[in-house]
């Protein structure tokens, strides 16, 4: 799951994610204590102050008003973030010089759009082609897979990245996954392989080894209760080589590649 904000270190800045809508929370790890000749001030972008902290009293300018709140520890607190909330928060304790106690550079975020996951089978039967796409960004790759399981054909990463959100597919045992995330919110669509051939092949083969079977068994118990072989026998002779031949036949139609998805 990912957390409404996320955290990263970036240039000596601590980097921040927030879901648009959501509320941000800023704090100060460092100790401060003020006095009569120092205030502290949270400052947008260098230039926007928000709130003025000094012994005596808070003091929140009137842009941020109605959305912005100061907290124990001197921790900001600014609600319902828009994209032009994005930038550089730093709280500075101003006195005969000036200190940056906090920074951080935030960048508001939208919740990823939900992904559409297809595979088909392509030309060469034993291949399946994944593509998986969102409103702008879409990738497609090859897959070669047997009864048993896939494998990625391509080296290359599965992964496609744009305006801080990434795309990926992989494959987890007989299931495909398409992931669509930033760092605030993720979208994930699957589909899982099934091979129709294994399956059939295994009922029909089992029902010609029954068959077989049977056929072995009358024929040892005839020739033993009349103690000859008929004229029949040959033929019964050439019907158990036939089964045998088919369930060699199935056997290998295990490993061709027919596949149908859920």
């Amino acid at each position: 799951m990912f957390m409404i904000l996320f955290f990263s270190v970036l240039l000596g800045l601590q980097h921040v994610f927030v879901l648009q809508g959501n509320d941000l929370h800023l704090d100060i790890k460092k100790p401060v204590v003020l006095d009569q000749e120092t205030d502290l001030f949270w400052k947008f972008n260098n230039k926007n102050n928000i709130v003025k902290i000094t012994p005596e009293r808070t003091s929140i300018f009137n842009i941020y008003k109605e959305r912005a709140e100061f907290g124990e520890k001197f921790t900001l607190l600014l609600k319902k973030v828009q994209h032009n909330d994005s930038g550089v928060y730093a709280a500075v304790i101003v006195g005969g010089q000036d200190q940056t106690v906090a920074e951080y550079k935030v960048t508001v975020q939208d919740p990823v759009s939900p992904v559409n996951l297809t595979v088909t089978n392509s030309s060469d039967p034993c291949n399946i082609t994944v593509t998986c796409s969102t409103a702008d960004l879409n990738i497609s790759r090859i897959f070669r897979c047997d009864a048993q399981n896939c494998s990625q054909m391509e080296e290359k990463s599965l992964k496609a990245t744009k305006n801080l959100s990434s795309l990926i597919i992989y494959l987890q045992q007989d299931t495909i996954f398409c992931n669509h995330s930033n760092q605030v919110s993720w979208k994930q669509s699957n589909k899982v392989i099934k091979p129709q051939c294994e399956i059939n092949c295994k009922v029909k083969i089992s029902v010609l080894k029954v068959v077989r079977l049977f056929l072995i068994q009358y024929f040892d118990f005839f020739i033993v209760t009349n103690g000859a072989i008929t004229v029949g026998a040959p033929i019964g002779v050439a019907i158990i080589f036939f089964l045998t031949v088919m369930i060699v036949f199935f056997r290998k139609c295990k490993s061709q590649c027919f596949f149908f998805f859920q």
